[in-house]
């Protein structure tokens, strides 16, 4: 009543003006609550990504997996790389009893969060790199999702999905493709435009332009982007283990809860395994074809091996 009746202080306006801002989310939240079953239908496709994903993760041998993501390394980058990899996976699998399966799921949650990322976020990067318009558009969405803490993502989803890794694969997409949206973008308009011009002048479509030229040689900006994206999936799928998300994350924060260092070691441990693992192969995809020796993709790895053995057991039987 004291505050009521004060006289208005132009030296501390806000103490006297301020917008119901508190009350007006209290608001979305009733609607939220009301609108829910709307919504519901979107986590049907999603949660059959992700539980084919992990399905397919966990139910093959340990040794097929590593064997399998070593060979993709190797294939990216080289064999070094690809005996890092294995390493690591190794590591990731000895370190704990559970490590693996839970390596495994934080895994498919990410894979699952950057095939979202990549198939959003790469045709908007596309076209804000096409258009001075949409790129002036995106600029400050891109802003917002990149500047607002992530724990603030947490709470419209939940209203709207509930809990569990559908949400939290949501969060993630939200939080992480910022990235790859900018890099697309600076890698299509960094493309050398007397190249486009000539292209044009030689009468190509913009489509023969767009993919033999521009995305060609943006490529290792892209890669960069991707890179981005898939680090802040990983952090960020630790964050979303706080609206039950499974995997390494959901182990750190029990062993916060019940002040177990050796699980949060093994989580810890984990984490940083498998992002040295995404990190290295990522990497070597952004890697440009100067470095590769100025070979093609299929002259490298093991493709390049199988490739060789095949053309040598050729040779030989036009010898005999």
């Amino acid at each position: 009543m004291a505050a009521e009746n004060a006289k208005f202080d132009f030296l501390n306006p806000f103490d006297f003006i301020h917008f119901p801002l508190e009350d007006w989310a209290d608001g979305v939240k009733e609607w939220a609550f009301a609108n829910r079953s709307f919504f519901r239908p979107l986590r049907e496709p999603l949660d059959w990504m992700i539980n084919n994903i992990e399905a397919i993760l966990q139910s093959s041998p340990q040794l097929v997996i590593m064997l399998v993501i070593g060979a993709v390394a190797w294939q990216s980058a080289n064999w070094r790389v690809g005996l890092l990899v294995v390493a690591a996976l190794t590591m990731m699998g000895v370190i704990g009893a559970q490590s693996w399966g839970l390596a495994m799921t934080t895994l498919a949650v990410v894979i699952s969060s950057v095939i979202l990322c990549v198939l959003v976020g790469f045709p908007l990067g596309v076209l804000a790199g096409k258009s001075d318009g949409v790129n002036v558009v995106l600029r400050p969405i891109l802003d917002t999702m990149q500047t607002i803490p992530a724990f603030v993502y947490l709470i419209p989803v939940v209203l709207l999905l509930g809990i569990g890794n559908v949400p939290g694969v949501i969060v993630t997409v939200v939080f992480a493709m910022p990235p790859l949206v900018r890099l697309t973008s600076l890698g299509i308009r960094q493309v050398n435009p007397h190249i486009v011009e000539a292209m044009h002048a030689f009468g190509s479509t913009p489509r023969q332009v767009l993919f033999k030229v521009e995305i060609p040689m943006a490529a290792p900006t892209i890669m960069a982007g991707l890179n981005q994206t898939l680090m802040l999936s990983l952090s960020m799928v630790v964050i979303a283990s706080m609206i039950a998300v499974k995997g390494y994350g959901n182990e750190v924060l029990r062993a916060i809860g019940r002040l177990d260092a050796g699980k949060a070691i093994v989580g810890g441990v984990g984490i940083v395994l498998l992002a040295v693992v995404l990190d290295r192969i990522t990497q070597g995809l952004g890697s440009s074809k100067r470095a590769r020796g100025n070979r093609h993709w299929y002259e490298q790895g093991p493709v390049g091996l199988v490739r060789t053995m095949l053309l040598f057991l050729q040779l030989n039987r036009k010898k005999t």
